[in-house]
């Protein structure tokens, strides 16, 4: 028996004992062998770490997450080789202006910060793109920093989809960058190291939301900025951490970074796969998250991504192929398919769902 990172679980291993959310509610019984599926339920309630048995089962090979065709046509383009290569020029340039201001965190740039990342997204507001980037560029090694500016940008196109003042949408992308800056206050040999962590290990891993508070407290940010970085891995029904706190006392601006934190973590490529196809994930959402999520965030979240990819083609788990005709308010994972000239409303249609987009 040993413990292992959620991260780094894979299809085919089974829970050494049962495993429960912050709240003491059972996700899954001991002896659950783990699927896909299973794995990205644990990301959905914040499960750092489970305990598995020595030995693995057999499990159904699953279709790739993501068709290499839609991906690597996307990645041939010039706007996404450009797109990468400012993405990662700024990452750099964030990871220097964060580690200077350890030391002198009073002096951080806060309009600095913000304005480059910023720059990021194109001016013309087809922030789908960034999206659709974002997703393709996904790395298994991706740092606290690359995370972390992921976010951030997410954040960014959160808040205009809300329809926020452009000053809260600078707080939200400031949010979304700053939120685990506590991880730098974490040794790198707990972050970084594969696989079996210590109970004491972990327990240091999840005092980074308070370590990013404290850090925070003599920096030029708002308010806002600081209880992101405290609270968001809290969770609307109570059941985060660290503070356990209800929907009500829990910053708003946490609540919309709670989203985007878990979101890139979920469309993250794993070394058994490649990146969630987003549908999969929307599905995950709705299965598990509405309770734990602000309402109106989560809904207005899904909602706008679900609509990015109308008039899509998409291939379902039974091998057909078709087109999003129309989005299923109720269900945002199942959308309406046009194949041939048949229509197919995956929300009446038990057992099918997208397995890609092509």
């Amino acid at each position: 028996m040993r413990r292992v990172s959620t991260r780094s679980l894979m299809p085919g291993m089974i829970t050494a004992e049962d495993v429960f959310s912050y709240s003491n509610s059972l996700i899954f019984p001991k002896g659950t062998i783990l699927t896909d599926k299973a794995i990205t339920k644990l990301e959905v309630y914040s499960i750092f770490n489970v305990r598995i048995e020595d030995e693995r089962a057999e499990v159904p090979e699953e279709e790739p997450a993501e068709d290499t065709s839609y991906a690597e046509r996307l990645k041939q383009t010039p706007e996404f080789q450009h797109f990468s290569e400012e993405f990662h020029k700024e990452t750099e340039s964030f990871k220097d202006t964060i580690n200077n201001a350890l030391d002198d965190i009073a002096n951080l740039d806060v309009d600095q910060l913000v304005q480059n990342s910023i720059a990021l997204l194109s001016a013309d507001g087809k922030h789908i793109n960034v999206f659709d980037m974002l997703h393709n560029m996904r790395q298994l090694d991706d740092s606290t920093y690359v995370h972390c500016m992921n976010v951030g940008l997410i954040c960014n196109i959160f808040a205009n989809w809300l329809h926020m003042e452009e000053e809260d949408v600078k707080t939200a992308t400031l949010c979304g960058l700053l939120h685990d800056i506590g991880k730098l206050k974490i040794p790198e040999n707990i972050l970084k190291k594969p696989g079996k962590l210590t109970d004491k290990e972990f327990k240091v891993i999840k005092t980074h939301p308070r370590e990013g508070y404290n850090l925070l407290q003599d920096s030029p940010v708002n308010d806002h900025v600081k209880n992101a970085a405290l609270m968001h891995h809290e969770r609307c029904d109570g059941t985060g951490y660290p503070l356990q706190l209800p929907i009500q006392q829990i910053d708003p601006f946490a609540r919309m970074v709670a989203i985007a934190d878990v979101y890139d973590a979920m469309t993250s490529a794993r070394v058994y796969r490649g990146p969630l196809c987003p549908f999969k994930v929307i599905e995950a959402f709705e299965n598990e998250g509405f309770q734990k999520y602000d309402a109106q965030y989560i809904l207005t979240f899904l909602g706008n991504i679900v609509n990015t990819y109308m008039l899509h083609r998409v291939r379902l788990n039974n091998g057909q192929e078709g087109e999003i005709v129309f989005i299923n308010p109720d269900k945002l994972s199942k959308p309406t398919i046009k194949s041939g000239s048949k229509y197919i409303n995956l929300a009446s249609t038990p057992g099918l769902s997208i397995e890609a987009i092509i």
